[in-house]
């Protein structure tokens, strides 16, 4: 049954439940050379819907929640006026960018809009600051962005469950809509600007997280990347979330998925793990994800700031005068610095315990110390957002009353607005700035603190500082917060733990100016040569890279609703028709059937492993032909495959990858010669029994030519690193035995050198030619890595000179997948339609051919 959250979402978030005005003229959606915007037909969908290319640069549209504008009403003429906040990340990543690109921003406003305005400011928007503006419903806004963002996904990517009422808001399916119908508006307003061909999207943060699904579902190769300025949190956190799928499935229609950490990237990938059985690798240095055919890379690095804006802002006369009064109000005391959005994250009252502790254990310390702390406005609101304030003061104040004086207050609050010119002079004055937070995404207080520090001219004569006086900056920062891996020079706690966080703040103010000089030098190399232009060209590099294939391969959509994703595959990698097949197999003597089991015929899922007596009939009628030479080939030992198909007289077994081989009923078993010697499994065997102890969930598969330990069963994370470590230990035990050591799918294999699939295939074709039966149809179908083999050999032993004639060549893996093989089916149930269309064909007929009631449930 399909998902409530996502059922008919597509139709939802166009106003089925919402009520959500169109925007009340359509932008025009491509804008070739400054000044001239061409309408081009946007009615289009799917693989063959992208549009021709136009004449324009190549753009960059950069979608985030809100615009990087500040809007005001001019008092005398009513009108709205706009300028650009110079302050916004977006606007600085530009720099990233060639100066051939134009860069085209879709968002909010952080002001409301009235309706009938609304076409003149979008067009005024467009013109002058290439900025195309959502318009979002205010009641649809605050569902959105207070409801949903900030009173569910924002306490969940930071640690927080609503475990009672009290403690945060439990899931609201209404406020997931809302969010479902925000991210649809943004994708139409994307949509009315996009030339698909040629544009690269940039999508930022966790407010639209299943815009990429709408996206994709239009345009099948548009470019499209995504960064989380969050944290992501572990998989036991985030699966606790109802809609987790549709927004994981969201993020995989990007090709490309940016976070600050690799803690941060490891957790997403955990979950794609665990809740969508997908496994990633590492290509070339890159972490890539194989989703249905298209590979969605993953990009760690952290966002950094803008020097030149810095830098500007401490040349500026407010700034260094600003300085001087800092200065001479906090003269001949250690000013410690913290900045910090109110919430209950930042750790603000930790903070103030961990001052409180050092005054405490410090009596010379009282009145020597200062800790001013500046706190920025509340970006969210509710309940938590004012106990954390009310904390915030109480705490304050019990410090300053016990170790405060009349000249004297220990803890400073600055709870206003603090014009960035004076927060730059604070940074550049203090000894010590200290980031708290328990819990935070990037923040870039500590980048900024170590660039006003270096200070420049101006600064360092408000300072009084000589040019030869050295540079010094100390952190304290949380382990916690995405910056804290790039800062190692800096003083890293635990904030819970305020006994250390006091002892770091007493370390930071009495270390020696020396060492301050080379851990601040360390820091300033870091953070000047990884500035915000540097994380945006690496991300712009990394977009282009995923996205070069795009137009090499094939694509079609599936899937309903939010769990849309597209199939990439190679253009020669199509579905097999049964009617092609059964064309070719009408018409020829000399057939050749390779088929696996375990996949194949029988769904891996399944906990009955023998043959139903729909496939026994299948293949007795498929056996009785005298022009066909069938066999089961399977990783599965000989007594099991030789009991289950008992009935089929004529039917050939290679079992245990072609360790062991029988070409009927009647015949003898044919043991592999270069297989003879197995004395290996007595060091195999105990090395297996060590890992299937430590390995909750694991078991060990015992055949006659080889041992198989199987981890399907434990937890995805331990038993894909057991894995590893368990095929390197194996590798180095054997190195001089005739064994080889494979890993499948949620198992490691070992079995004797010189057998395979691929070698089976061979064996039964060549000794076909041999007695004069060269075939001329050659069917081989199966699902996993071992039946790539089998592919790859059919395909040149076919080619050899010792066949009269090239055959027909029906290569098929069962599941849309990257594959040696030429043709697909998409289940097991797709399999048995096959084998039933060829049953029904083959002469003589068979008489009493059950109808086969397929049941199987599809594997994708």
């Amino acid at each position: 049954m399909a998902s409530r959250s996502c059922a008919n979402l597509f139709d939802l978030a166009s106003g089925g439940l919402l009520d959500i005005p169109c925007t009340p003229r359509a932008l025009p959606r491509v804008m070739t050379v400054p000044g001239i915007i061409s309408d081009v037909d946007s009615n289009s969908n799917g693989d063959d819907s992208d549009a021709s290319s136009s004449a324009c640069r190549e753009r960059k549209i950069v979608v985030a929640n809100m615009l990087p504008l500040h809007a005001k009403r001019d008092p005398q003429t009513k009108k709205w006026c706009f300028s650009l906040d110079e302050d916004s990340i977006l606007l600085h990543l530009k720099d990233g960018f060639s100066s051939e690109n134009e860069v085209v921003y879709v968002g909010s406003l952080k002001a409301e809009i009235d309706t009938s305005e609304q076409e003149e400011v979008a067009q005024k928007l467009l013109e002058e600051f290439n900025c195309v503006p959502t318009f979002l419903p205010s009641d649809l806004q605050k569902k959105f962005y207070l409801g949903f963002c900030k009173q569910q996904l924002w306490p969940l990517f930071h640690y927080m469950l609503p475990m009672c009422p009290d403690h945060g808001d439990r899931f609201d399916r209404s406020l997931w809509r809302a969010y479902v119908s925000a991210n649809k508006i943004f994708a139409d307003k994307v949509m009315e600007v996009i030339n698909p061909e040629d544009d690269c999207i940039w999508v930022h943060d966790y407010h639209l997280m299943v815009l990429p699904t709408f996206l994709r579902k239009r345009y099948y190769r548009v470019k499209l990347g995504f960064f989380l300025h969050s944290p992501f949190p572990s998989s036991e956190i985030y699966r606790t979330l109802p809609v987790r799928d549709e927004i994981l499935r969201g993020l995989l229609n990007c090709d490309l998925i940016g976070f600050h950490t690799f803690d941060y990237a490891r957790h997403f990938l955990s979950c794609c793990s665990r809740m969508l059985g997908l496994d990633y690798e590492s290509k070339r240095g890159h972490i890539g994800l194989d989703y249905f055919g298209r590979t969605v890379y993953i990009k760690i690095l952290p966002v950094g700031v803008h020097m030149g804006r810095l830098e500007s802002v401490l040349n500026l006369p407010d700034t260094t005068s600003k300085i001087k009064e800092i200065q001479e109000q906090y003269k001949g005391k250690n000013l410690i610095l913290g900045i910090d959005d109110m919430d209950i994250f930042k750790g603000i009252s930790l903070k103030f315990i961990a001052l409180e502790q050092l005054l405490q254990q410090n009596p010379e310390l009282q009145g020597n110390i200062v800790l001013v702390q500046i706190i920025n406005p509340a970006r969210g609101s509710g309940k938590d957002v004012q106990e954390a304030k009310s904390e915030t003061y109480l705490t304050a104040r019990r410090i300053n009353e016990v170790y405060g004086s009349p000249n004297y207050e220990p803890v400073v609050l600055i709870d206003r607005h603090v014009p960035q010119y004076e927060k730059t002079a604070y940074y550049a004055v203090a000894e010590c700035c200290i980031v708290n937070a328990v819990r935070d995404g990037m923040n870039l207080v500590p980048y900024k603190y170590i660039v006003c520090r270096q200070g420049t001219p101006p600064v360092n004569t408000a300072l009084g500082m000589t040019a030869d006086s050295p540079q010094t900056s100390m952190l304290v920062v949380s382990e916690f917060i995405g910056c804290s891996p790039s800062l190692s020079g800096a003083i890293r706690v635990n904030p819970w733990d305020t006994d250390a966080v006091a002892d770091a703040l007493n370390l930071a103010i009495t270390m020696s100016k020396s060492e301050q000089q080379l851990r601040h030098e360390k820091h300033y190399r870091y953070v000047s040569s990884h500035d915000v232009a540097y994380w945006a060209r690496s991300f712009a590099q990394d977009l282009d890279r995923a996205c070069r294939d795009h137009y090499s391969k094939r694509c079609w959509g599936i899937g309903l609703g939010l769990r849309f994703r597209v199939v990439s595959l190679s253009p020669n990698f199509r579905k097999l028709s049964i009617d092609h097949i059964v064309s070719a197999y009408q018409r020829t003597n000399r057939r050749a059937i390779f088929l696996d089991y375990d996949g194949t015929i029988i769904p891996e899922a399944s906990i009955i492993k023998s043959p139903s007596p729909e496939v026994l009939a299948l293949m007795n009628s498929l056996c009785k032909d005298p022009k066909n030479t069938v066999f089961i080939v399977s990783g599965r030992g000989r007594t099991s495959l030789s009991d289950w198909f008992a009935s089929c007289e004529t039917l050939g077994i290679a079992a245990e990858h072609g360790y062991f081989l029988r070409w009927n009923r009647s015949s003898e078993w044919e043991t592999s010669p270069v297989g003879a010697d197995l004395d290996w499994k007595e060091i195999v065997e105990p090395v297996m029994r060590l890992y299937t102890e430590a390995t909750d969930g694991s078991n060990i598969e015992s055949k006659e030519s080889a041992l198989v330990w199987h981890h399907q069963d434990a937890d995805p994370d331990f038993g894909s690193c057991q894995a590893k470590e368990l095929l390197d230990h194996l590798e180095n035990v054997l190195s001089n035995e005739p064994a080889v050591v494979k890993r499948g799918q949620h198992i490691v294999e070992v079995k004797p050198q010189g057998v395979s699939k691929g070698l089976v295939a061979e064996k039964i074709l060549s000794r076909m030619a041999n007695d004069g039966k060269a075939p001329d149809f050659v069917m081989c179908i199966g699902d996993d890595r071992s039946d790539e083999d089998m592919f790859e050999s059919i395909l040149s032993t076919v080619s050899s000179p010792s066949l009269p004639s090239p055959p027909e060549i029906f290569a098929c893996t069962v599941g849309r997948k990257q594959s040696k093989a030429k043709y697909y089916l998409d289940d097991v149930s797709d399999v048995v339609k096959l084998l039933q269309g060829l049953a029904t064909a083959s002469t003589p007929k068979p008489k009493h051919l059950p109808h086969i009631q397929v049941s199987f449930e599809s594997v994708y």
